[in-house]
């Protein structure tokens, strides 16, 4: 009877846990051009509604730089995923969220180390930091 009544006692507790919902930043969705750039230089992100994103740099129409960006799932957890920087893509971890902000890090990598993402008052806002200095975006949407 013990067995029993313990039985039943772990499959209730185990089916009252509830199930840890991702949410994706769908406020990223969309094309955005930097502000406060260089003269001669263009900065913008793409995003896609599947959460893939593109982020290039244009001087005098030459790209100077470009990423691509992905945001997965990888075992319930969410990641901003970096390609083309580096040789191989690099995994920046979801460490805080909000309904309008992350931060993702990659302590392993140099630079950065840490990736933040906001939208405020219309803009889109990104720092990439390590321990030693950061970089700071603002982006407009385009019409």
């Amino acid at each position: 009877m013990r067995i029993l009544i313990l039985f039943f006692t772990c499959t209730l507790l185990f089916s009252c846990q509830q199930e840890k919902k991702i949410t994706k930043p769908t406020w990223l969705f969309g094309k955005w051009e930097r502000v406060h750039n260089e003269a001669d230089k263009r900065t913008y992100e793409f995003w896609e509604n599947d959460f893939s994103g593109i982020g290039f740099s244009l001087q005098k129409n030459d790209t100077v730089f470009k990423e691509i960006l992905h945001i997965i799932t990888k075992n319930d957890s969410l990641f901003l995923q970096v390609t083309g920087v580096n040789e191989n893509p690099t995994l920046f971890a979801f460490t805080q969220q909000t309904d309008t902000s992350f931060t993702a890090e990659n302590k392993l990598n140099e630079f950065p180390t840490s990736i933040h993402y906001w939208k405020e008052n219309g803009q889109l806002k990104a720092s990439v930091a390590n321990d030693e200095f950061s970089i700071d975006f603002v982006f407009d949407k385009m019409k």
